[in-house]
């Protein structure tokens, strides 16, 4: 036989031959078999964690919540709904290879009616479902307590809405720019503290007018929110402050603390009255300055955050 022809023969008789034996030797059949098992039982595994996260997902998601005009409340945000996000879920999960709730990761659903879809109205609250709760200063006097006041928010990590009086805010402007400083927000709380029910059209215009302008000269910041003094107003202050691109902000829990009551008395009756999405009214008095440290450590352990009002007002869900 030709060599040319013999050589190549041989190689590819002998590479036959090997092949056949690996293939036949029990050994390579048991280690292939073993491979197609682990391959079944991962998908096996796979396949019905997948299926049950699927299947149990709906047990932990919430509907979102539409903002609107409550009959009591009148404007009040809306609030996330929360979704199951399957394949983020199944990869913490799988390592593990069983379902286990605190691994499931969730996306947020935003609601279809937001705040700003919504007539002008006054807002005297959050969403009830929301754990979040504001706390509010109006300032027109009492810089003597600020100073504690602001050191208590700071060692708590708490930010709060400060709604500064125009008159009061042009005087103190130094102080109007600590605020700011330490992370605060800053509303407007009228120029001079009128009765707004007894002002004229151009009358309203004026105090939220300027006390805007001496806000954001000091800050560089316009204010989003308006306080009106005493609560009182009626819809064409809504209205003109809407028209100003500012929330007409109340309250739902009253401190009354400008009667300077012993401060046992505010931080007992703001643990009692507080809830989901509270507005807090405080003022910056002795009372408010001995006690607010001891009712922002009372409300964390409640299960409240204490913020601004525009977190309050954030749809984001917290929990």
């Amino acid at each position: 036989m030709n060599k040319r022809f013999y050589r190549p023969l041989m190689i590819y008789i002998g590479i036959f031959t090997i092949g056949y034996f690996i293939v036949q030797n029990p050994f390579s059949d048991r280690y292939v078999e073993k491979l197609r098992q682990e391959t079944i039982t991962v998908a096996t595994i796979k396949d019905s964690l997948y299926m049950e996260i699927i299947e149990r997902a709906a047990n932990y998601e919430k509907e979102p919540a539409n903002a609107k005009i409550d009959k009591v409340w009148k404007k009040m945000p809306g609030y996330n709904g929360l979704k199951v996000d399957v394949d983020a879920s199944y990869e913490k999960m799988k390592k593990d290879g069983f379902f286990d709730e605190n691994k499931l990761v969730f996306e947020q659903v935003p609601p279809q009616i937001h705040l700003h879809d919504l007539p002008p109205a006054p807002i005297y609250r959050g969403h009830p479902d929301n754990p979040a709760v504001a706390i509010t200063i109006n300032v027109a006097w009492g810089n003597e307590y600020l100073s504690t006041i602001l050191a208590t928010l700071k060692k708590q990590h708490v930010h709060a809405t400060f709604f500064l009086e125009g008159r009061w805010a042009k005087q103190n402007p130094d102080i109007v720019k600590m605020i700011h400083k330490e992370g605060h927000e800053i509303g407007n709380h009228s120029y001079s503290h009128p009765d707004f029910t007894q002002l004229s059209t151009a009358e309203m215009k004026i105090e939220l007018k300027e006390t805007n302008a001496i806000i954001e000269a000091a800050i560089g910041v316009k204010p989003s929110l308006f306080a009106p003094p005493s609560g009182s107003f009626r819809d064409e202050t809504v209205q003109i402050a809407d028209e100003m691109q500012m929330e007409t902000i109340l309250w739902s829990v009253d401190t009354i603390d400008w009667r300077n009551p012993a401060p046992y008395v505010i931080i007992d009756r703001v643990l009692k009255r507080v809830h989901n999405g509270a507005i807090i009214l405080m003022h910056p008095t002795e009372s408010t300055a001995a006690s607010l440290d001891r009712i922002l450590t009372e409300l964390k352990k409640m299960g409240y955050v204490p913020g601004t009002v525009s977190e309050l007002l954030d749809e984001k869900r917290i929990r």
